[in-house]
């Protein structure tokens, strides 16, 4: 059974109240609370000693990581984060003075997010470190973007680039939190996401979710420099495309609107945000699943991103993997 599997057998008869607005499946769950112009945003995250981070990976990164993960979530739903609680999982013999400068690399980022570290819990948890974050956040009744709005006809946008995160991105990532908001309140967004399992797996819970298709442009995706350095450098490494296409843990904003935005959307945004790329990757069709186009043809993409429970990785390990077109 993976990750998705499970989800779905546990969520499929979850109980819910009249506050409830959007539950499990998106990014975040949107509460109503009775704020007048204000809708909540409730997420929970967790990273684990071993797979999201080694022993040797600095402390401050570590929490910092943890943090922009939650952080990053938000940005998902269009919204501005509020507070957070932290639970500590510590092996036996853990040193204390590690663990604070976990949470130093936390609380820079909280300082610079606005957001209030407001208490937590420690426990026991044998063998290895394990930290969840829950986080609040708001968004402005009406604003909020989930992954279910896109339409046929939508150009597929991309911030950033991808296919880094192996050699250090899932560390130094910034949340597009700033970029997030600006988009819905400038342009009519039909869907979004962040992409934390890669863009194939990413662009599939969007169009899953909206009874879509797409088609990806290959030349058009923005594959980073460093993982085309690692894809030349390393015989084991992925080649750069499927990286981009599947390692996951870039972070980026993936998102759809109506194609009569496109260039005024492009040509906006560099004046907003020079030095954060954003790239027309394809657009959603009718049907189902991903075709990816190049200079051949059009050819059905099987390959996925990322999938708890179906392998095992350290982020800074490389593995390989056959993208199947």
């Amino acid at each position: 059974m993976n990750e998705f599997e499970l989800i779905a057998k546990l969520t499929h008869a979850l109980p819910a109240n009249e506050s409830v607005v959007t539950g499990a499946g998106d990014d975040c769950a949107v509460l109503d609370l009775g704020v007048a112009d204000k809708l909540i945003l409730f997420k929970t995250d967790a990273v684990v000693e071993g797979f999201h981070f080694t022993r040797e990976t600095p402390p401050e990164k570590i929490g910092r990581k943890a943090l922009a993960r939650c952080l990053s979530d938000i940005a998902a739903m269009a919204g501005t984060p509020t507070a957070a609680l932290v639970t500590v999982g510590l092996p036996e013999n853990f040193d204390g003075e590690f663990v604070a400068e976990i949470y130093d690399g936390m609380n820079v980022l909280a300082r610079e997010q606005g957001v209030a570290m407001v208490g937590g819990e420690t426990t026991t948890n044998p063998e290895r470190l394990l930290i969840s974050i829950s986080m609040l956040g708001t968004v402005p009744r009406g604003n909020q973007i989930l992954r279910s709005g896109a339409k046929t006809g939508d150009a597929i946008f991309v911030t950033g680039e991808l296919g880094g995160s192996l050699a250090g991105h899932h560390l130094d990532f910034a949340p597009r939190l700033a970029e997030a908001r600006w988009l819905t309140e400038h342009f009519a967004v039909h869907a979004l996401l962040d992409l934390s399992d890669g863009l194939a797996g990413d662009l599939r819970h969007i169009l899953n979710a909206s009874k879509v298709g797409a088609e990806i442009l290959k030349s058009a995706v923005p594959v980073s420099r460093a993982a085309k350095i690692r894809a030349k450098q390393s015989s084991t490494a992925k080649p750069a495309f499927a990286a981009a296409l599947t390692d996951g843990e870039d972070f980026e904003l993936l998102f759809t609107l109506d194609s009569k935005d496109a260039v005024k959307l492009l040509d906006a945004w560099k004046k907003e945000f020079p030095k954060v790329k954003l790239s027309c990757i394809g657009r959603i069709v009718p049907g189902d699943g991903i075709l990816i186009r190049d200079k051949t043809g059009a050819h059905r993409l099987s390959a996925r991103g990322f999938v708890h429970f179906t392998q095992d990785r350290l982020p800074e390990q490389s593995f390989n993997t056959k993208i199947t077109l």
